[in-house]
């Protein structure tokens, strides 16, 4: 990278954010078959990008995430993007420094094609028809949304959970396009245990009688299963320490023995599913979780055809509570990077916060990941 602005003095906030759409008129084929006549992509990008585009920084988003990394789009909105502490002036992934991108991803609710968006066939929602996804074309995609930008190459890509899964798919099947990778809270592939509550939890929208198949009218659909669904999935975000020290046996305050929700954590969960079933589409969980399932590198890591000497960096970085992604995952990352070669460290998070220790502020996360990017 050339020509690199001087490194932010201390961490500010981003002023006014806004997105844009990449709209393409062009089908685009899937890889489990089938095709989408067209895609619209809701991005956002944050800092200045160089003459020589040598500074971009991709961060794909986890499985509930969206284009909206980091600032407010008004001074008034409640929430700052889901990753403010990290992308920002002076912070972790430097906007004074680097050009950051955030697409919302394909099979999303947040602006870019997906269950919710209308079908130009058809004129109607693609609603239940919407065909099934990988994280393989959910690449492809964003990579679209990069060569409009213009960028061949990026400087990195950063990414957790479901994030990090589609930086190590960058590393295989793009490895001359990205310069470094950093994987948080994410492994080679969706373990069973992951498989078995994602199955959980899709059933709980499947079997909620609004559903009717996928086919319901936006506001009218399977929102009791998807709350409680969403519940099932929030369980494994945090660790036990987490919740004993969030709740302990904390009651809620005036609550009755017999009243249906009398534990502190039950009001906690009940709050959780209802704010998700104010921002996210069942269908879209329903693709977006059996993407994420049918995620395995594992095959070709063990054969040696993931990772290449010519490729990416690779930064893993585990959380030592994490029970969804164990550190061993973000290990067996480093172990195959290094066989073949790549120079690949492990950083390992001492926290009780559990899988969703990537998402919250933490200086060491912050210095090594500022040190990674160069």
């Amino acid at each position: 990278m050339s020509d690199r602005p001087v490194q932010s003095a201390a961490p500010r906030e981003l002023g006014p954010t806004s997105y844009q759409d990449f709209v393409s008129a062009e089908a685009f084929p899937l890889e489990l078959g089938g095709e989408l006549p067209g895609l619209t992509l809701r991005y956002e990008t944050y800092g200045k990008l160089l003459p020589d585009k040598s500074n971009a920084i991709l961060v794909p988003h986890a499985l509930s995430g969206d284009h909206h990394l980091a600032g407010r789009y008004t001074p008034e909105d409640p929430k700052a993007g889901w990753w403010d502490h990290f992308v920002g002036p002076g912070k972790a992934i430097d906007t004074d420094r680097f050009f950051v991108i955030g697409v919302n991803c394909l099979g999303g609710c947040r602006g870019s094609t997906g269950p919710l968006s209308i079908d130009p066939r058809t004129g109607q929602r693609f609603g239940g028809y919407f065909p099934e996804i990988t994280l393989g074309d959910i690449v492809r995609a964003q990579r679209l949304v990069l060569h409009h930008l213009g960028i061949t190459k990026l400087h990195a890509i950063v990414g957790g959970s479901m994030g990090g899964m589609q930086a190590l798919l960058w590393s295989g099947d793009y490895p001359t396009e990205v310069g470094r990778i950093a994987i948080l809270a994410a492994g080679l592939s969706q373990s069973p245990m992951a498989i078995a509550l994602n199955a959980a939890s899709r059933a709980c929208v499947e079997t909620d009688p609004n559903f009717r198949g996928g086919h319901y009218t936006p506001g009218e659909g399977p929102d009791s299963g998807l709350a409680v669904g969403r519940m099932i999935s929030h369980i494994s975000y945090l660790s036990s320490a987490a919740f004993d020290q969030k709740f302990g046996r904390a009651r809620v305050p005036g609550a009755q023995p017999k009243d249906p929700v009398f534990w502190q954590v039950e009001n906690y969960l009940n709050h959780q599913g209802q704010a998700f079933v104010k921002r996210f589409d069942a269908n879209s969980w329903l693709r977006i979780t059996r993407a994420v399932d049918r995620f395995d590198l594992t095959a070709r890591a063990a054969a040696g055809r993931l990772f290449q000497p010519a490729g990416p960096e690779v930064l893993a970085i585990g959380f030592s509570s994490d029970w969804l992604y164990p550190t061993s995952e973000l290990r067996m990352v480093v172990a195959a990077a290094t066989a073949v070669g790549v120079n690949a460290a492990y950083l390992e998070v001492m926290t009780d916060a559990g899988h969703d220790g990537f998402l919250l502020p933490d200086t060491g996360l912050s210095v090594r990941l500022h040190a990674f990017l160069g």
